[in-house]
């Protein structure tokens, strides 16, 4: 017989006083970090009912089960509010996955050394950018603040620290959908992220020599359909969190680079898309220009972090989808229970004319992601929601994509921007391969000179 010494009113006691005390940080048994420094096993920081789905639901949801309109209500206090009507209203169906309890399985092992070698060694400076304590030099890698103290240090660790990889380069699809699941367009994109400071495996590392006052280069290239084809866009971020990135574009049609205003932050990029680049890993803005961070709760929640939700055995790994009245409109994804969520407030304090009035995400404690976002519009309503999953590229049958020391990949592996008051939605996922041959590079120093200069994406779209 088990004995549950932590019941559910034991569990929704701590997190109701979590709230008041989100200082304290991420762990119910113990400091979560303190558990993952001894062997990366995090259920040691949480009773084993605190991991377990169906002792929050009495044993009417469980691992292996599908979430449906029939079931939904018992978890709807547990998910966020686009999920849930999704659901409950357009057919989308979620598969329930295991909780992942190993650190090294949510975020790759070097990042997480980074972040235990340099806990602690963060703060804020006079002007509210991340730093070292000890020099005032920016970050040298990992999460600055993986035991976050305030809202202002979740917002932050997740802008600096989008990608887990010091380069990234990820061949993307999207599919763009009408409120019925029709689907209107369809691109492949290459995304290219490229950081200059908070190195950990490339060298020179931890700062890229004359580029210390950079955080990042951010580059997407489209390679179809073929009307678009050689389009792209290039961010590059100074650390300085006050100060816009560079945004430039090539315009294969005019042949020429072009500037684009700060205002187009909060537009589409492509026809047909409800993505901003406002809303890139759900923090794509400098994080000095919002303002007003509050954690509004601290609670058990679900979300798509799961190794099932890499198609391995898919062609090109292209998800099956489900829901709308033709079937197609979401992708088929799995969710697991996440034992600690931080929910946060963010108001665009810098962006006077911004169309969002508000945004609240959700982060997972354990790697301090965002994961779901739902963004209001200036009359307080509930304009889009964003949603993203990943985990691990192992299936666990055989089939795994290693990153570049030979261990699994981790990286997200879906994103759904639906924009509700429209019902329009694009979904997006990370595929194996698009049209030019582009895969996944990780580590790759070429990333930069190849794709993340003004000369290079003049060159890409000729």
């Amino acid at each position: 017989m088990h004995v549950i010494k932590f019941d559910k009113d034991y569990t929704r006691r701590y997190f109701m006083e979590g709230v008041g005390k989100a200082s304290l940080g991420a762990g119910m048994l113990a400091p979560l970090w303190d558990v993952i420094a001894r062997d990366g096993d995090i259920s040691k920081a949480y009773p084993d009912e605190a991991l377990d789905i169906s002792h929050y639901t009495d044993g009417k949801i469980n691992v292996g089960d599908v979430i449906d309109a029939s079931n939904v209500e018992y978890v709807r206090d547990m998910m966020d509010p686009g999920m849930y009507f999704q659901i409950s209203q357009q057919g989308r169906v979620v598969d329930v996955a295991p909780t992942e309890t190993d650190i090294n399985k949510l975020s790759p092992s070097e990042f997480n050394e980074a972040t235990l070698r340099n806990r602690g060694k963060c703060s804020f400076d006079s002007i509210g950018n991340v730093v070292n304590t000890s020099d005032g030099k920016p970050w040298t890698g990992g999460l600055p603040f993986a035991e976050p103290k305030t809202a202002a240090e979740i917002i932050a660790s997740n802008t600096l620290c989008w990608a887990r990889y010091d380069s990234s380069f990820f061949p993307v699809e999207e599919w763009d959908m009408d409120r019925h699941g029709n689907q209107k367009f369809h691109y492949q994109i290459v995304f290219a992220e490229y950081k200059s400071v908070g190195r950990i495996s490339l060298e020179p590392k931890p700062y890229m020599p004359g580029h210390e006052n950079m955080l990042r280069f951010a580059m997407a290239l489209f390679t179809s359909p073929s009307d678009i084809r050689g389009t792209s866009l290039v961010n590059h971020w100074p650390y300085d969190q006050r100060k816009l990135p560079d945004f430039f574009g090539w315009l294969p049609q005019f042949k020429r680079i072009r500037r684009f205003p700060t205002n187009q932050r909060f537009e589409p990029m492509i026809p047909g898309s409800t993505v901003f680049p406002s809303d890139a890993f759900m923090t794509g803005d400098p994080f000095l220009t919002w303002g007003d961070f509050k954690i509004v709760a601290k609670v058990p929640f679900l979300g798509g972090v799961s190794s099932q939700n890499w198609a391995s055995e898919k062609d090109r790994w292209i998800r099956d989808r489900c829901g709308g009245t033709t079937g197609k409109k979401f992708f088929r994804t799995a969710v697991s229970l996440i034992p600690e969520v931080y929910a946060v407030d963010l108001y665009p304090t810098g962006y006077p004319r911004a169309p969002y009035g508000k945004k609240r995400i959700w982060f997972d404690a354990r790697t301090i992601s965002g994961f779901a976002m739902v963004g209001f519009d200036r009359h307080g309503e509930t304009w889009k929601v964003l949603e993203g999953g990943g985990g691990e590229y192992d299936d666990g049958k055989g089939n795994m994509f290693p990153d570049d020391k030979g261990n699994p990949y981790i990286s997200w592996t879906y994103f759904h921007s639906h924009d509700v008051q429209s019902d329009n939605i694009s979904t997006i996922q990370q595929t194996s391969e698009i049209d030019g041959g582009y895969k996944i590079r990780i580590n790759d120093r070429s990333i930069y000179d190849g794709f993340c200069t003004v000369a290079a994406i003049r060159r890409l779209g000729t």
